[in-house]
């Protein structure tokens, strides 16, 4: 999937931005109830149009550095979008396992949008085996494309448990007169190889 970008932002917009990221990268951490740069990242969309307002507010994060407890206050307190970017931001804004909560956060939700950010490279590096295995049965029942699954083949293969649970929902399915999603083949064929 390929990540939005700034490239064709109109001069207004790009004007806009350009201070955002000055703004961002100068005062990452001002005191207050609220730095500079969350405010930069609610107005994104009016500023930068729907089309850029992610690619700008990753770009915005990626300036600010926020620490984990910073990104964590943007999550909770933001809209849908503004919890899009901090998801697609986390692989390069936390080296560690500290994000992880708004991860699992993500993976509670019925948004297929914040499902498929949940699932990227900080997933694939920072899940434990049990809550990935869910992470993947929760895009087979939402059907959240599982080319969204960062690091998949890597991750399924020769995972017995994960092979087990995805017979035990293609039984479900089968059962039930629904059919089984074409993914769920895929992670299959990948959880059935030797490791």
């Amino acid at each position: 999937m390929s990540r939005p970008t700034t490239d064709d932002l109109p001069g207004a917009a790009r004007a806009w931005l350009d201070q955002a990221l000055a703004e961002a990268a100068a005062h990452p951490n001002s005191q207050g109830p609220i730095s500079v740069w969350e405010l930069r990242l609610a107005e994104a969309g009016r500023r930068c149009g729907p089309a850029h307002a992610e690619a700008a507010r990753i770009r915005i994060l990626a300036a600010a550095r926020p620490d984990a407890t910073a990104l964590a206050r943007v999550y909770f307190q933001g809209t849908a979008e503004e919890r899009l970017a901090v998801l697609r931001a986390l692989p390069d804004l936390v080296p560690g396992p500290d994000a992880l909560p708004l991860v699992e956060d993500a993976l509670r939700t019925n948004d297929t949008r914040l499902l498929a950010a949940a699932v990227g490279p900080y997933a694939a590096r920072h899940l434990d085996r049990h809550g990935w295995r869910h992470a993947v049965l929760k895009c087979l029942f939402t059907g959240v494309p599982v080319d969204a699954v960062a690091d998949l083949a890597e991750r399924a293969r020769g995972d017995g448990e994960l092979a087990r649970m995805l017979r035990d929902y293609a039984a479900e399915r089968t059962a039930a007169g629904r059919a089984v999603p074409e993914d769920l083949h895929r992670v299959l064929h990948h959880a059935d190889q030797e490791v």
